[in-house]
């Protein structure tokens, strides 16, 4: 399970994704609003963890940024702001759950268990976007009859793409989120792999494509 978690306290963000890690769950960590915004916008997670007062925008106004958006992942508020309007405020904002500092880890983690089976009833199995389907279960990509098997990685780029169509995707996205932080892999192993997803698209006949921006990013948009 992924989780992106947005804590401005980079001591409590540290300790706590550990103790994630070691529950199973893969962790992005960020440290600003901004960040937690860009992320959730294109990464598929199970779950997000926003604190509410962070730098660059505040975790209310990136929730309602991103249920604007039409994001529809469940978000925990895990904050000092513990005054009963607070939780209004938060749940009001699209939040799925509400836990005020200072909290017992056993709570946070079955809050966390909580809210994931709960997306787990709505998570769509096949993401759609123009002529064209993406099977999660079994990686492939499909156009009327015409099928192609993902590998891993591509998979998880066209995962992306799909979970975003129209939105630019910055390389070095793909390359944290894929690759991860500590990958010695260069970057245009990306470019790479999006040449890889543009000749499978051909192949099954897709009405979509990958567009790049040079020097920025991709954006998956109809032809």
């Amino acid at each position: 399970m992924r989780l992106l978690f947005a804590e401005d306290e980079m001591e409590l963000s540290k300790a706590l994704c550990t103790i994630l890690k070691h529950n199973n769950y893969s962790v992005d960590a960020v440290y600003n609003g901004n960040d937690a915004y860009d992320y959730a916008l294109v990464g598929n997670y199970d779950g997000i963890i926003l604190d509410i007062m962070m730098p660059g925008m505040d975790g209310l106004t990136v929730l309602r940024r991103l249920r604007a958006e039409g994001i529809t992942t469940p978000v925990l508020f895990l904050t000092a702001k513990g005054e009963l309007e607070d939780k209004i405020a938060g749940l009001d904002a699209g939040a799925d759950d509400y836990l005020s500092k200072p909290f017992q880890i056993e709570e946070l983690l079955a809050r966390i268990r909580a809210m994931i089976r709960r997306k787990t009833d709505f998570t769509p199995g096949v993401l759609t976007y123009g002529n064209v389907s993406l099977n999660r279960a079994t990686y492939n990509l499909s156009c009327g009859d015409n099928e192609v098997s993902l590998g891993n990685k591509e998979f998880q780029m066209m995962e992306m793409l799909l979970s975003g169509p129209g939105r630019l995707i910055p390389t070095e996205q793909f390359m944290e989120k894929i690759w991860g932080f500590d990958s010695e892999a260069e970057i245009n192993v990306v470019w790479v792999y999006i040449s890889y997803l543009r000749k499978k698209l051909s192949f099954i006949g897709a009405d979509i494509q990958i567009k790049a921006s040079r020097g920025v990013g991709y954006t998956l948009s109809l032809d």
